[in-house]
């Protein structure tokens, strides 16, 4: 009798290890839930990313002020009366001039 129970006992064991760690264990199981939510999470991003581009679509197809914007901003066109000003920030301060001052 104790025969067979040290071997149900060994054949338990042997289960217990692959249900743990074998090929579709709980490890295997959790890292693909983990996996799986990751994707859904990224899915959700680029849904809302989808609908944004879509409503920029929409919003030039129908509005012929968005394209004479999106033309302003993006491709710098102007009107043929307009004339264009370009406003240049100056460098900042500590930026050196190219002079090395330590070897005078």
């Amino acid at each position: 009798m104790r025969i067979v129970i040290l071997i149900l006992a060994i054949l338990f064991l042997l289960l217990q290890f692959k249900l743990w760690f074998g090929e579709g264990g709980f490890r295997e199981v959790t890292r693909l839930e983990t996996r799986v939510e990751q994707q859904r999470q990224k899915n959700t991003d680029l849904l809302q990313r989808n609908a944004e581009l879509q409503a920029e679509v929409e919003d030039l197809r129908e509005r012929l002020d968005a394209v004479e914007e999106r033309a302003r901003n993006e491709l710098g066109l102007i009107k043929p009366a307009e004339q264009f000003y370009q406003v240049v920030p100056p460098p900042p301060e500590n930026q050196s001039d190219g002079h090395d001052e330590v070897g005078g």
